[in-house]
């Protein structure tokens, strides 16, 4: 199975910044990781504010652990609330499902890591991910 080298984690990060710029969203913080939830990287805009971090992490690790894009955890919280809490009491809190917490998937649609973006709408965060995958020749599920 493909991984998540340091070089693609930094194209990620590089294309998700460059997208927020374009589309005039608020900084970004972006993380990267690998498909076993570690962090292969994190970077945040001047400007962000210091506790995007645990943001962007809940997105991504929420994605990562669960194999559910951020889209999908969002709407399975809103059909099975008590599922969702479960779960985030399972991960000691660490799981924000919501947009933004996007899965990461090589060219044969593997899931090889998350990547997580915070800092504008969740929506906008997500779209931005995607750039940045694309940066880095990866696909991406949101």
């Amino acid at each position: 199975m493909a991984e998540i080298s340091i070089r693609k984690a930094r194209q990620i990060i590089k294309g998700t910044f460059a997208k927020g710029r374009e589309m005039d969203l608020k900084p970004l913080s972006v993380i990267v990781l690998d498909a076993g939830g570690h962090v292969k990287a994190f970077e945040r805009e001047d400007g962000a504010a210091p506790g995007r971090f645990a943001i962007a992490h809940g997105k991504a690790y929420g994605a990562v652990m669960l194999g559910m894009a951020g889209t999908a955890q969002m709407a399975r919280a809103e059909q099975q609330a008590y599922f969702m809490a479960a779960v985030n009491g399972a991960y000691n809190g660490a799981v924000i499902p919501v947009p933004g917490g996007v899965l990461v998937k090589d060219k044969k649609g593997s899931v090889i890591g998350a990547v997580g973006v915070t800092g504008d709408t969740s929506d906008n965060d997500a779209e931005a991910a995607l750039a940045g995958l694309a940066l880095a020749n990866l696909d991406g599920e949101i």
